[in-house]
């Protein structure tokens, strides 16, 4: 019976594993040998000292500390939850670098949106001092959860540090952030002028330059006392995971609109070759129609199936209607129920239950109620003259006046992103049943755009917001608003309980106002601490006393559920899989995923537990039935002798369950 690794995802491990693959010759022994290496790939490193690109101090350190495999777990907090067992949303408390480390395994590849608004470059202290040597220690102490007093060193403009702290704090988590996107997903990142040239030099190296997608001007209109200039915008960088795949989805859809040149290229045939006669014309158009196959992207133009002087034109509507006008049917809004407006030309489609196909696909946009007429909505490369505009002006000063709403009237928090602006960019970079990433999440605008492009667009979007418990300090002006509320709700004194208490609220509002609406503004609540698994720490003074401490691997004060999702983590599985339990042979039982993994976390296995037991498992695996190899899960320390361990796995491996592993 194997025993399971503690750590997060080993970066380094694995990307040579994949070095390995591609370049078996170049290793010798395990090691690479690079200059073999560079032989095969044709001479092509450079060894110049200088070369281009943006360079300072702690870079290569940064690049490390993003490769470091993380020791710590998420806890998780069902009692500061909204709808726990039912939703699919995730609020992280925790510094992100760690988080995002112990991500890892469970999202890389996963999240079509990652956008973060990330402490502006402004002079001012950073709360994100990493600590090279011990991450988790030195988060705990900094957020004050241990004794220990971590400062936060200054980062003023004259310190000779002031871009090189910031892009310290940056690069690795951008590094991470790379690796848990889509192929076509896109990394959004609010930014202002002070560090908008090295940002963007960064995401080049990261996600390479020509995955650059654009900067977004956002007019914040704010006025200042400015004596040259009034700066009121800020920017949105944009880049692709990879633009090439959503340039041949261009490409494909260019190629479905010159399908419409070439129906029109017929139809001026037929007519000068019919001198006019629009009997025959319209004969041979329809002759025209028939030869396209049942995927040609052209088909829908076949219910232009009348021509005149001006062309095809459409007969399936209303005939006091200049050419026919378009179709005319109820289309109920999908909040209130009631038949939206129909547009003055009347519906695209033919029927009802064809419009339905492209809003099951969220191609339709409704309006805040059914007084709107509904869109089709405008998608990234659909059409030349629908891609977004980079300059527009935001609705900072609307979303600021709804934010004080949320917080009965008081300012909590200076200056909050616009969730409508958010809303735009979620509706515009993603899918429905995609998955959103913030991890600089502050007051809980990207989670809050995400609620309301569910509601209003009827999707499926899921979110994960991270936020550090940055502490509150009453006798800061500028964060007392803040203190005085988390006091008011008998919360601790930190930015992470705003984040929480604007989702709890947002979720509540959105059910008043959309009364109709049966969809997700639940979150769940998990907290970045050590693992739940005790390393091994050798006291070298009184090695017989370590080996009595660590008789039990589990740390002190760990519940079984914080064992569970730390498993989650280490096995690469979703936060938010359901998890089942059943008592079998007096031990408790946990199936996760369907029975993909399977968890006895009993303090005590004897051997006269050992048949019944392992048979009760191989009979739920059986009817569980899934789809995956399943792993089973032991507590270490739970067997009386390693015989009782022994005999459990052979039981187990004898009906086909042979991944047998403790803790």
């Amino acid at each position: 019976m194997e025993k399971l690794n503690s750590q997060s995802a080993d970066i380094i491990a694995e990307n040579i594993d994949h070095l390995k693959i591609i370049f078996p010759e170049a290793f010798t022994e395990g090691n690479i040998d690079f200059d073999t290496l560079k032989q095969l790939l044709g001479g092509a490193v450079e060894e110049r000292e200088e070369k281009y690109g943006l360079n300072w101090h702690g870079k290569r350190r940064a690049r490390q500390l993003a490769l470091t495999p993380s020791t710590g777990t998420l806890r998780p907090c069902p009692e500061e939850s909204v709808d726990w067992d039912a939703t699919q949303n995730l609020m992280i408390e925790g510094d992100n670098l760690e988080v995002m480390k112990l991500l890892q395994k469970s999202y890389a590849g996963k999240l079509k949106l990652i956008y973060i608004d990330p402490p502006y470059n402004t002079g001012k202290d950073f709360v994100y001092p990493d600590n090279f040597q011990d991450n988790i220690k030195n988060y705990l102490e900094l957020t004050g959860q241990v004794e220990g007093g971590a400062k936060i060193s200054s980062n003023t403009e004259a310190s000779g540090r002031f871009h090189t702290d910031w892009l310290n704090m940056m690069y690795p988590r951008l590094k991470l952030a790379r690796n848990l996107l889509t192929d076509d997903g896109f990394l959004v990142v609010s930014i202002d002028d002070s560090e908008l040239n090295n940002l963007r030099q960064v995401l080049n190296e990261i996600l390479g330059e020509e995955n650059f997608a654009a900067v977004l001007v956002f007019d914040r209109n704010r006025k200042n006392d400015a004596k040259l200039f009034s700066v009121g915008h800020e920017y949105m960088v944009v880049y692709a995971r990879n633009k090439a795949l959503l340039t041949e989805r261009n490409v494909r859809l260019r190629a479905k609109k010159e399908g419409v040149e070439e129906v029109r290229e017929e139809f001026e045939r037929l007519r000068r070759l019919h001198s006019d006669d629009w009997t025959l014309v319209g004969k041979g158009l329809r002759e025209y129609y028939a030869t396209f196959e049942e995927d040609d992207p052209r088909l829908p133009l076949t219910r232009f199936n009348k021509v005149d002087e001006r062309g095809p034109y459409r007969t399936d509507g209303n005939p006091s209607w200049p050419g026919g006008g378009g179709p005319r049917y109820d289309v109920p809004h999908p909040v209130t129920c009631r038949p939206c407006k129909v547009p003055s030309r009347g519906w695209v489609w033919p029927t009802y239950e064809r419009m339905k196909e492209e809003i099951d696909k969220d191609n339709i946009i409704f309006g805040p109620d059914e007084t709107t007429i509904p869109g089709v909505r405008m998608t990234l490369f659909e059409k030349d003259d629908q891609v977004m505009r980079s300059v527009t002006f935001s609705y900072a000063q609307k979303a600021s006046q709804d934010f004080a709403k949320i917080f009965d009237g008081k300012k909590a928090f200076d200056n909050p992103k616009s969730y409508i602006d958010m809303e735009r960019i979620i509706d515009y970079l993603s899918n429905p049943g995609d998955l959103v990433l913030d991890f600089f999440a502050g007051s809980g605008t990207t989670a809050h755009g995400v609620m309301l492009s569910n509601v209003r667009a009827t999707t499926d979007r899921r979110f994960i917001c991270v936020q550090l418990p940055e502490p509150l300090n009453p006798e800061n002006k500028d964060q007392k608003v803040a203190s005085d509320f988390c006091d008011s709700i008998g919360k601790p004194r930190n930015i992470a309980e705003i984040t929480k208490e604007r989702l709890r609220r947002a979720g509540k509002i959105i059910k008043e106002e959309y009364t109709e609406y049966k969809g997700d503004v639940g979150f769940r609540v998990f907290k970045l601490d050590a693992s739940n698994i005790r390393a091994w720490e050798p006291n070298r003074d009184n090695l017989e006393q370590t080996l009595l401490d660590h008789a039990e691997h589990i740390v002190a004060g760990r519940t079984e559920q914080d064992i569970l999702y730390e498993l989650l983590l280490k096995l690469g599985l979703d936060l938010t899989v359901p998890i089942e339990q059943k008592s079998i042979a007096g031990k408790t039982v946990h199936s996760i995923g369907a029975g993909a993994l399977l968890v006895c976390l009993s303090d005590s296995i004897d051997r006269d537990a050992i048949e019944s037991l392992a048979q009760g498992i191989v009979g739920w695996h059986k009817e569980l039935k899934p789809a995956v190899d399943t792993r089973v899960v032991f507590r270490d320390s739970a067997f009386t002798d390693d015989v009782a361990k022994t005999n459990l796995a052979a039981i187990l491996q004898q009906h086909g369950l042979e991944d047998v592993r403790s803790l």
